[in-house]
């Protein structure tokens, strides 16, 4: 035990001896009942992590800290989310390279030393080799954060979703999907972001709000003009229909006539259908293909030509569609829509087309959730999983597991069902981008070089994983790639989700360990914040129901937001995030995880640094009052607690125990550290200046004993015991470094407290309570008269009821000693309901 303790450095120390030693490692031979095991996020390795990550990632490992205590065999394996997108972004902007899939591999390409104003096009190989090289390096320096944050996991057991099971698991089960008809190809309308050049599902969108204009257009009808309402006048030439409320009486007369496009003159037919909102501009909606999802809606029910002007690049097509004029379309190719539509407006205005000026409106415009500009609708061929968007017996199995899984807190079981009720189609998995799960398919090529979509070539499972781009499929040879009569590979790879959504396989040995899947699958416990139900949550469910016919976890607990003092998510697009190395080295690891634990499942919380300082003085107190206590010397062997207030404090402990085990089997490990860290207060500012005199020895005319003595320091040492065991899943390093200076072996391998084992004799809870309410009183009567803590008073009354009187008299000597009194006198008045002190 140090001379003077510090919390500084604790968790270089003991990260390293954990790792060492083996602390966490995974018991494979545990039995499955007496295994817990923990799915956990793989955090995007490109991204910035912030206190938000910290926090949830800290009540994981709070359960999977306890879990072990508990006596089970703890399987807790960290993963990373590598590929996707965002990792492609980081590599084009930190390298200041860009893929272009027609430039040939340079087996000795090294990057610019330092990013040119223009990205240098590369091979694709060549991109992906930048990005498996940046990748590993973020992933040691969150692996060095997660180590040092004190999170449990065992390292032995990491994984990353590009990595080589993480390949086998997801085309296995891509093509376990196609085999039973839950995956399939379709050429359809694609929400498309035009800067990535890659479709985007469902669940990746998000809504901004966007200045528009509502722009009122004269159309030719059969008995006159038809207005129509639109904020995309761009879109006129890509016009298939007009279409009304059935039952909205002014229009239904057009019901089964054309109409005329202004400009273009091409006649459309006028329908009805139900989406047509009669309170929306004029009632009636003009049908392009394509500029929303209604328009799509309405383009499959209504069985409608397509008419597409606008291309994967965002701008116009160079040739008008079939049936419309190549005047005045040709005045619309190569421009953005931005451009596009200040043309349409001013050619409309030319041709008296145009009522009014445009009236400004704010509307929701969707978005691709890393993207930065409104997405279009392209016709496009893409992969797809059927998740039940589509078919309502699918949606309602769904339901049903929703129903089936345990939620932490059970409120966000419903976020799980809006999404699923909500589902207008189904998951489209493919994306056209580079670093990625490639999609296991080649296609044969006709006698023109053109792919047969309908006869793809499969790869067996055997010889996964295969990358289509560089793979042969049997039969072939390399030779005939591209050319006619021969094959080409599917160019696309997979959505990350499509990985993702499978880490309980990846980590739990599907199709690779038998004994580890039996043991750990499904798993216990899967944590993860609130935004990603749609995507992570519900794409597990999915996957494992289509598979194993099951729930890939038993529970689920959910984190909140970490929000600013304005109450503002924490981000890095919104510009107010607190990076967690910072915080870390000016407070300590338990002292960030106090402020974790404070957050409650579910539950968003305000950051503050401040509330910071108040974890770290707990780990402060803690090091310095296990000091105290230890230094006091054990106690004889066969002493016993035989002192009324030292049972009384043990007793109150053990109520303690009850309650922080009951909240911590219950997941509320915020409730667990309110109650223990009320009584560790209490311990340290009442109980040991009510003892101390006791357990030094001394005898100073308070009576104290041998016997006395020994049962002071027996119950210091065994309260101290027990509250540092229900400390250590949230303060790892400090309650580590208290047990070695007297334990042996880990208190994370220690056996969570038993109230049962704590009271060696009746004790009865209320003179504890009783007992620190007098010497409050004492203190305050000092405090009124202006006197230190330590100062001597000659004499002080205590008054109470009869009963409680009875009680105080037991601990008379100990609120003598510790409030300094030369003479106490204590009163039992009937009818007094609490404790009142006078000098």
């Amino acid at each position: 035990m140090p001379d003077k303790p510090t919390l500084d450095g604790l968790e270089r120390t003991w990260s390293r001896q954990w790792e060492e030693q083996g602390t966490h490692r995974f018991d494979q031979s545990a039995p499955r009942e007496r295994v817990y095991s923990i799915d956990t996020p793989p955090p995007t390795v490109s991204g910035d992590l912030h206190v938000g990550h910290v926090f949830s990632y800290t009540h994981t490992d709070i359960v999977a800290r306890y879990q072990r205590m508990r006596g089970h065999a703890v399987f807790y394996p960290m993963g990373w989310d590598d590929n996707g997108l965002p990792t492609e972004r980081r590599v084009q902007n930190f390298y200041g390279v860009r893929c272009d899939p027609s430039v040939p591999y340079d087996p000795g390409f090294a990057p610019p030393a330092k990013p040119p104003k223009q990205q240098l096009p590369i091979s694709r190989k060549n991109f992906i080799e930048l990005c498996e090289q940046l990748t590993a390096r973020d992933e040691r320096a969150y692996e060095d954060l997660w180590r040092r944050l004190g999170l449990s996991v065992d390292w032995s057991l990491t994984y990353s979703t590009i990595g080589w099971t993480a390949r086998i698991a997801s085309q296995r089960a891509f093509l376990r999907n196609l085999a039973r008809g839950e995956a399939y190809q379709a050429e359809a309308p694609t929400l498309w972001d035009v800067t990535f050049q890659t479709a985007v599902a469902q669940a990746e969108l998000v809504d901004h709000e966007r200045p528009g204009a509502f722009h009122q257009l004269v159309f030719d009808g059969a008995d006159g003009a038809i207005r129509i309402d639109t904020t995309r006048p761009e879109l006129l030439p890509a016009c298939v229909a007009l279409v009304v409320h059935p039952d909205d009486s002014r229009h239904a007369g057009l019901i089964g006539s054309t109409a005329g496009t202004p400009l273009f003159g091409v006649r459309v037919p006028v329908l009805g259908h139900r989406l047509a909102d009669p309170g929306k501009g004029t009632g009636i909606a003009m049908v392009c293909t394509f500029g929303d999802v209604n328009d799509v809606t309405w383009w499959r029910e209504l069985d409608l030509p397509v008419r597409a002007v606008i291309g994967r690049d965002g701008r116009f097509l160079t040739d008008a569609p079939d049936g419309v004029p190549a005047q005045p379309f040709a005045e619309l190719a190569g421009l953005s829509v931005s451009q596009a539509r200040r043309r349409v407006v001013e050619l409309l205005g030319e041709a008296g087309r145009l009522v009014g000026e445009p009236r400004p409106v704010l509307h929701a415009v969707k978005f691709y959730e890393k993207g930065d500009r409104p997405l279009e609708i392209v016709t496009s061929r893409q992969w797809y999983i059927r998740n039940g968007g589509r078919d309502t017996g699918l949606r309602a199995e769904l339901l049903d597991r929703g129903r089936e899984l345990a939620w932490v807190p059970d409120h966000m079981r419903h976020r799980y069902e809006h999404w699923v009720d909500g589902l207008n189609g189904d998951w489209l998995i493919s994306r056209q981008r580079f670093f990625g799960v490639p999609v296991p398919v080649w296609y044969p090529l006709d006698d023109a070089g053109l792919p047969r979509y309908d006869a793809a070539l499969l790869p067996d499972e055997k010889d996964l994983p295969v990358d289509p781009a560089s793979d042969v499929p049997s039969g072939y040879e390399e030779a005939q790639r591209d050319r006619p009569g021969g094959f080409t590979g599917d160019p696309d790879v997979m959505d990350t989700w499509a990985t993702s959504s499978l880490s309980a396989q990846i980590v739990c040995g599907w199709e690779r360990d038998a004994d580890l899947f039996a043991r750990t699958f499904p798993m216990d416990l899967h944590a993860q914040a609130h935004e990603i139900i749609r995507t992570w949550l519900f794409s597990s469910v999915l996957r494992t129901h289509l598979e194993h016919g099951s729930l890939p976890w038993r529970r689920v607990a959910i984190s909140g937001f970490v929000v600013d003092p304005d109450r503002k998510k924490m981000g890095k697009s919104t510009g107010n995030a607190t990076t967690p190395v910072g915080v870390l080295e000016r407070f300590g690891a338990d002292a960030v995880r106090w402020r974790a634990a404070g957050a409650r499942p579910g539950r968003d919380t305000p950051f503050d640094e401040a509330q910071m300082k108040v974890g770290r003085r707990l780990a402060t107190k803690i090091l310095n009052v296990s000091r105290f206590v230890l230094r006091l010397g054990a106690a004889d062997e066969g002493s016993d607690v035989t002192e009324d207030l030292d049972a009384s404090m043990l007793a109150s402990l053990a109520g303690v125990v009850r309650k922080a085990t009951d909240a911590m089997d219950n997941y509320d490990y915020t409730a667990s550290l309110e109650v223990t860290e009320r009584f560790f207060w209490a311990f340290c500012d009442d109980f040991v200046e009510l003892v101390k005199d006791r357990a030094y020895g001394r005898d100073d005319g308070s009576g104290a004993s041998a016997r006395a003595t020994a049962s002071a320091r027996l119950a210091l040492r065994r309260a101290l015991d027990v509250q540092v065991r229900l400390f250590a899943p949230i303060l790892p390093f400090v309650t580590e470094e208290v047990w070695s200076w007297w334990r042996e072996g880990s208190v994370h391998r220690a056996d969570w407290p038993r109230a049962e084992d704590i009271v060696s004799q009746p004790g009865d809870a209320r003179l504890f309570a009783l007992t620190r309410s007098a010497l409050s009183g004492i203190r305050s009567l000092k405090h009124d008269r202006l006197l230190s803590l330590g100062a001597p008073l000659d004499r002080a009354v205590v008054v109470t009821s009869p009963a409680d009187r009875e009680l105080l008299l037991r601990t008379h000597a100990d609120l003598v000693a510790a409030g300094r009194v030369g003479e106490l006198a204590i009163f039992g008045e009937p009818g007094t309901s609490e404790v009142t002190v006078s000098g």
